[in-house]
């Protein structure tokens, strides 16, 4: 047929000025934006893990993008003792750098669980663990938030673990990612869902709760003053972005100063954050659950990050210990060194518990 001695028209010729017409032009990257550019796509060096821009970096105090620095690792591994042999959970995987350290110390012999509801950042965190080494006979990824451990266990044939750890923040990788929805300084979609393939988003959220349901949320896992007025000027209204929400936190109490408008703000969306993701409810389920989950001895640490976690997490240690199931708990909270704090700020509202499960 005629057609058939055409040349194809998906191939462009690839000689004189031809090749000029049909060719894309070349597209360079974007150059750096200066010492630290704003937007979290535009910091290629820190995602690329340039060394020496890391290192300037965390020098700095902040957290390279796409990055999460594990918090008071060395005060985790004193409380929980890892030794070759032992069985650990890390309930909340995160960028995988407190489950880096655990493994370290249980091989040979040892195995780790790693769970984390997390689909996006799961599967960049096993990849990590694997290219340090740790196969599967050491080390399994578990797609779950820290409530399911009970059935992780069950799942790898296994009574129990010698040490637990959950932690309890969120993960940079999430703040910082605008995409994500948890930042109050970066314009993104409000969704704040740890897992984007379940549940609502924020803006569906807001919408749809009432002003009574609302102030009385924003006091129970924010501890917000001004909960009552927040709730009335917020509750049913439509917002589809962050930055929306937190102009209008701002505009609903214009006489506060800026820096206490800002911790106003970071309090509403911490509050709608644990409401998405059905954290304290979660947590409790986790922790009824965690004596059965340890081995006769073993060992757990978690740490909170405000007053809504730390209070069912010390209510739920006190009364099994005085019940018989923890053979031994934290009197206080250990709270992160001034060094850490300096060095990572996001570390400042970390309080650190453990129990340990009685042996009979």
């Amino acid at each position: 047929m005629e057609e058939q001695n055409e040349p194809a028209q998906s191939e462009p010729e690839t000689h004189g000025q031809d090749a000029h017409a049909t060719t894309a032009p070349h597209q360079r990257r974007k150059r750096y934006g200066g010492k630290n550019p704003r937007r979290f796509e535009d910091k290629y060096k820190e995602h690329g893990a340039d060394a020496e821009t890391l290192a300037k970096v965390l020098a700095a105090g902040k957290t390279p993008a796409g990055t999460h620095r594990p918090i008071m690792v060395a005060e985790i591994l004193a409380v929980l003792a890892p030794k070759p042999g032992d069985v650990a959970a890390d309930c909340t995987l995160g960028y995988g750098g407190h489950a880096r350290e655990l493994l370290a110390k249980i091989v040979p012999g040892g195995k780790l669980l790693g769970l984390d509801a997390d689909p996006v950042e799961l599967p960049k965190t096993e990849a990590r663990l694997r290219a340090l080494g740790f196969d599967e006979t050491v080390f399994t990824a578990h797609r779950s938030n820290f409530a399911g451990l009970p059935q992780v266990l069950a799942a790898q044939n296994l009574a129990g673990a010698d040490l637990i750890l959950a932690d309890l923040g969120v993960s940079s990788m999430q703040i910082d990612d605008p995409a994500r929805g948890f930042s109050v300084k970066l314009d993104g979609p409000l969704d704040m869902r740890m897992n984007p393939q379940r549940g609502q988003p924020a803006a569906a959220v807001l919408q749809k709760i009432k002003t009574e349901a609302l102030a009385e949320l924003l006091a129970a896992a924010a501890d917000e003053p001004h909960a009552a007025e927040l709730a009335t000027a917020l509750a049913g209204k439509s917002f589809t972005t962050t930055l929306q929400l937190a102009h209008a936190i701002r505009a609903a109490l214009p006489r506060l100063g800026r820096e206490d408008a800002e911790l106003t703000a970071r309090r509403v969306f911490q509050a709608l954050r644990i409401a998405v993701n059905d954290e304290f409810s979660a947590l409790e389920t986790f922790l009824r659950n965690l004596p059965q989950c340890l081995n006769p001895g073993g060992r757990v640490a978690i740490l909170t990050f405000h007053s809504g976690e730390d209070r069912r997490v010390k209510k739920s240690f006190e009364a099994n210990h005085v019940n018989g199931l923890y053979a031994d708990i934290a009197r206080e909270v250990r709270r992160p060194t001034p060094a850490e704090q300096n060095a990572n700020p996001r570390s400042s509202p970390a309080k650190l518990r453990w129990a340990v499960r009685a042996k009979e």
